[in-house]
Parts: C-alpha cells; sequence; structure tokens
C-alpha cells in the first residue's frame, strides 16, 4: 500500500465513530480504573489474605499495564488524526498492540474483589477491540517495513565492507 493511501486509510480511521467510541470507552476505563486503585480498591485489597493481596497486585499491575497500552495507542491514533504525528511515524513497531500476553486469568480469583475483576476483564476486552484495530489498520505493514530494514542493512553492509561476489 502507498505511503498516501495508508495515511488516509489512517486518517479516515481516526476522524471515524468507531474511534471516537473506542477512545472515549478506553480513557473512561483508565479514569474508571484509576480512581477504584487509588479508593475502593486499596481498601478492598487490605481485607484479602496474603495469596489475595498478591493476586490483587499481580491483576492490577497487568491491568494498569494493559490500559496504558490501549491508551497510548490510542494517543497516538488521535495525534495522527489532529496532525501532530505523520502515518510513518504511526506505523512505528514501538506503538503496536501484540496478542496480549498480560490476559492470562486470575490468580487466587475467588478472593479478588468482583469490582477489580469487572475491570480487569472491560480491560481485556477493549485491548482486543484496539489490537484488532491495530492489526487491521497496520497489518502486514511491519513486515514490509521489517523486510526493507533488513534490505537496508544489507545494503549497508555491503556497501561498508565491499561486495564480494
Amino acid at each position: 500500500m502507498s505511503d498516501k493511501l495508508f495515511a488516509a486509510r489512517l486518517s479516515e480511521f481516526a476522524g471515524s465513530e468507531l474511534f471516537a467510541r473506542t477512545f472515549r470507552e478506553g480513557m473512561d476505563l483508565v479514569e474508571e480504573t484509576a480512581a477504584y486503585l487509588d479508593g475502593p480498591g486499596r481498601e478492598e485489597s487490605r481485607a484479602l489474605s496474603r495469596d489475595g493481596a498478591l493476586a490483587y497486585a499481580t491483576e492490577s499491575m497487568r491491568l494498569t499495564t494493559r490500559l496504558m497500552q490501549v491508551a497510548s495507542w490510542l494517543l497516538v491514533q488521535r495525534a495522527v488524526r489532529e496532525d501532530e504525528m505523520g502515518a510513518d511515524d504511526a506505523r512505528a513497531d514501538k506503538y503496536r498492540l501484540t496478542d496480549d500476553n498480560l490476559n492470562k486469568g486470575f490468580g487466587n480469583s475467588q478472593e479478588l474483589p468482583l469490582a477489580l475483576q469487572d475491570i480487569v476483564v472491560r480491560a481485556a476486552r477493549i485491548y482486543e477491540r484496539a489490537r484488532r484495530l491495530d492489526e487491521k489498520l497496520y497489518g502486514g505493514l511491519q513486515e514490509n517495513t521489517g523486510a526493507k530494514a533488513v534490505s537496508e542493512q544489507m545494503d549497508r553492509l555491503n556497501a561498508a565492507f565491499g561486495r564480494r561476489g
């Protein structure tokens, strides 16, 4: 896909109602999670057993990591829409979402507060939605940019060491 076509497709997506809904849902969940973890969640975690507290801490870290990845991805797409970032920059591997290896299920779930379990499930859903959108928008581009990068590296090596054939 040409760079201009890709930039147009990315800009169209970032201006869509689907993106606006996903952005609002993702950012609202980030705020809700922060409020929960700083307030009621902190209180609920104090009542847990040692194993329950460890499970709570583990799930909280996974949750915040997952949500920060989603928020970052959403903000990159918005930056493209608002011409604060170019489409070429947005396609960098560091902004890609991959299969969520954080979704390993609840440890000691019988003790985790129901509110935390609910937020974890919703966060996994929004992550998966953003990951699928990422794949639709950028899928295949990484392979092309990766192949291009390898080709460029080989050209530099050949130039540096002189191609002997």
